[in-house]
């Protein structure tokens, strides 16, 4: 591709390089009508004499030698160690006794994905999907989290006299449904997380999603105790709903309520101390 402020494309160049070889112009003359330098005429003019057409294309502007480029034994180093630890560049240049921009530009070079992109568990770059339609593949995760005593918990009073509070104030199961498509998310927190109540969350979610103009065809769960029960099953079966199960061990599956529940953590639970469970159960709902 031509830089933005070349005067000559491609095609450019051929017409001015065929006005100077081939219907005998002189350089100067060329150089006049198409606007540019005589040397760059000349240029294009030499290119075309030698190579034809397809000299008129750009051309690398990486030198023939570069006697400073990194040794190809430390690049091929590099490359394996971010293949088998899945560290940055800065951790890689200490390994390798290079500095760190000289480590993320053998990454840049060989086509190697940020750790951003890539899936923590394998290393192989995350494949990102979502489904055509709202209601197609609804994800369902729980989210177990410790409810607050009155007085507060380590947050407002400190590790050791959090810790003495603390005594008998069990937890808050989140129970979130998240439409794959749109993300529009219902969530409910909840005693427990056994097969009735998981079942009545359904039923409860199903209804509102229905409000809101979506059907549930189909519920992505890990494959928790309460959701391989026949209680699931049936009532997946009564509300026409196709239950799928994620890969044992592979929470990426359903990432996305995962990461809503990240969320959810970040912007309410945790966003700032509380005093007791029920001044952050007031708050949930905003």
């Amino acid at each position: 591709m031509s830089h933005r402020n070349a005067p000559l494309t491609e095609t450019g160049r051929l017409r001015l390089a065929r006005c100077v070889v081939d219907d005998g112009w002189p350089l100067r003359r060329a150089a006049e009508r198409f606007q540019v330098s005589h040397t760059t005429a000349a240029r294009w003019a030499t290119r075309y004499r030698d190579l034809g057409t397809a000299g008129m294309s750009d051309r690398t502007s990486r030198p023939h030698h570069q006697p400073l480029r990194t040794p190809n034994e430390v690049e091929q180093r590099v490359l394996t160690l971010r293949r088998e630890h899945r560290i940055g560049p800065l951790r890689l240049a200490v390994r390798c006794g290079i500095a760190p921009s000289t480590a993320h530009r053998i990454l840049t070079r060989n086509g190697v994905p940020p750790l951003a992109a890539l899936d923590r568990a394998t290393g192989e770059p995350v494949r990102r999907y979502e489904r055509a339609r709202p209601g197609e593949l609804v994800h369902i995760d729980v989210k177990k989290l410790g409810r607050i005593p009155d007085g507060g918990g380590h947050r407002t009073l400190g590790r050791a006299d959090g810790r003495r509070n603390r005594t008998g104030t069990g937890y808050a199961y989140l129970h979130t449904a998240l439409d794959d498509h749109t993300r529009l998310a219902y969530t409910e927190d909840l005693p427990d997380e056994t097969a009735p109540t998981c079942a009545a969350f359904l039923t409860r979610a199903t209804a509102w999603f229905a409000t809101q103009g979506i059907t549930i065809e189909r519920v992505l769960t890990d494959n928790a105790w309460a959701y391989t029960k026949n209680t699931w099953r049936d009532t997946c079966r009564d509300l026409g709903i196709s239950p799928r199960w994620t890969r044992p061990w592979r929470p990426q599956t359903n990432g996305k309520v995962e990461r809503f529940h990240r969320t959810l953590l970040d912007e309410w639970a945790y966003q700032r101390p509380y005093t007791s469970d029920h001044e952050r159960q007031q708050a949930f709902t905003d």
